[in-house]
């Protein structure tokens, strides 16, 4: 039986997420905004400006698939794999009360026209296309893993919840994604993800009896799909040559190659 997402609760989860980070930020003095945060080159207004900035693409892709089609043709013919850092550097010379607002702005209405999108409707993506749900999924992935940079930055450690399920949904889903984008054909053999929830339940995907099987906590699976942190530095444990080597490369967000995180 296919699983019925509940678009209203996934979004719900997107807002929180974006809410939870913004009171991170939003009583900064400006000097904090120019923090240096994990990813290299990177200051607090860069992450933030590249939540921004996507979602602003996201909110392109809802309401306009022709412009969207448009940018990305045009793209194609420069070099789109730098426009990501650009956005960022751009939107990260903002003032950081006016960075805010734009976040704000764009998040909002991207909440708000996503339940919107018709039934069965792809968004066009710089990946494969994507749902409204899984374009609001991504989005809490993403708002997720940027957060947590701030976070690290601000010296916070953030209580895990049970959003996470989006992002390691996202991981899983993923999996032959990560292979692709590294020319490299996905694994045959279906996989069985377990991972030890925050609260103390187990979420699964996958066959049971499947011999590629990887086992751990959602936390640090999450951490490894965003490229947060090292294989080497999590309680994952892989099953399998291609479980092995998926956790490798593992990457739940669309683009070339991460470059991930140094080991510890």
């Amino acid at each position: 039986m296919a699983c019925v997402v509940d678009l209203n609760a996934v979004v719900s989860d997107l807002r929180d997420e974006g809410a939870e980070i913004d009171a991170l930020v939003a009583e900064l003095p400006t000097s904090a905004w120019a923090m240096p945060t994990p990813a290299a080159g990177w200051t607090i207004a860069h992450q933030i400006a590249h939540l921004a900035w996507t979602d602003q693409q996201a909110l392109l892709a809802a309401t306009d698939a022709d412009a969207f089609a448009a940018q990305l043709a045009e793209l194609a013919s420069g070099s789109p794999e730098h426009v990501v850092d650009e956005g960022a550097e751009i939107g990260a010379k903002t003032p950081p009360d006016e960075l805010l607002d734009h976040w704000r702005a764009g998040r909002t209405a991207l909440a708000e026209v996503l339940p919107r999108v018709p039934a069965g409707h792809k968004l066009p993506w710089y990946g494969p296309p994507m749902s409204p749900a899984s374009m609001a999924t991504a989005r809490i992935m993403e708002t997720w893993a940027h957060g947590l940079d701030v976070a690290d930055s601000l010296g916070v450690v953030r209580v895990p919840t049970a959003r996470l399920r989006h992002v390691a949904h996202l991981g899983v889903r993923t999996r032959d994604w990560a292979f692709l984008v590294r020319q490299s054909p996905p694994p045959a053999a279906p996989f069985r993800i377990e991972l030890a929830a925050p609260d103390g339940t187990t979420w699964s995907w996958g066959p049971e009896d499947a011999a590629q099987r990887i086992t751990g906590p959602a936390l640090h699976f999450c951490l490894l799909v965003t490229q947060r942190t090292h294989r080497a530095d999590t309680e994952l444990t892989a099953t399998g040559a291609d479980a092995g080597r998926w956790l490798d490369i593992a990457q739940a967000f669309a683009g070339p190659p991460g470059r991930g995180r140094p080991r510890r």
